[in-house]
């Protein structure tokens, strides 16, 4: 089973929000925000003291009608304490080996990012066929993702990382790109 199951949770969901969570009160009117949206999906970054309360709150109280995700896990670590939150998935800047391995064993759909094609050659033989693309803007955005798309057809890519209101429709448009993350749907 490749990745968990990723490509079937981002189909889903065209559009992630990626949000940080300093404290409890941010928490109802964010997800009243993504309501008024009609979003329902959410990546809770690990950016904060705050990030993993933050995951089992929403994951506890707004989970049966929103895909919670968690962002920026860099750590076996990371993905021990989340195994016990079961979100519905991961979302890593990057991979390795070892972090590949242990987000397969944890049963989490999960979808690690990857920007050079020496990164996604090395997910792709890990058995990866949908990344992050980040930090988008950095590494060429739409162009890069085209270009990505004649080398690595076989490969899906969320990208996110300068993806804002005005471009995520083109992102969007890439026959490669399953779906886009980014902050201006909650600011």
């Amino acid at each position: 089973m490749k990745q968990n199951n990723i490509h079937s949770v981002l189909a889903k969901h065209p559009v992630i929000p990626v949000v940080t969570i300093h404290s409890e009160d941010e928490i109802a009117s964010i997800i009243k925000t993504l309501d008024e949206q009609n979003i329902s999906c959410i990546e809770i970054t690990l950016r904060t003291d705050f990030a993993i309360k933050a995951v089992r709150i929403v994951k506890a109280r707004y989970g049966e009608r929103i895909s919670v995700g968690v962002g920026t896990v860099i750590s076996s670590e990371q993905v021990d304490e989340l195994e016990t939150i079961r979100p519905h998935f991961i979302v890593s800047p990057g991979l390795t080996a070892s972090l590949y391995h242990r987000l397969m064993r944890s049963g989490i759909p999960f979808i690690p990012g990857a920007s050079t094609p020496s990164e996604i050659i090395q997910a792709v033989e890990l058995g990866c066929d949908t990344l992050k693309f980040f930090p988008a803007h950095l590494f060429g955005g739409i162009s890069a993702l085209e270009t990505y798309g004649n080398v690595f057809p076989a490969v899906k890519f969320c990208p996110t990382g300068g993806v804002n209101e005005s471009t995520y429709e083109d992102y969007l448009a890439l026959d490669n790109v399953i779906s886009v993350g980014g902050s201006w749907m909650v600011k």
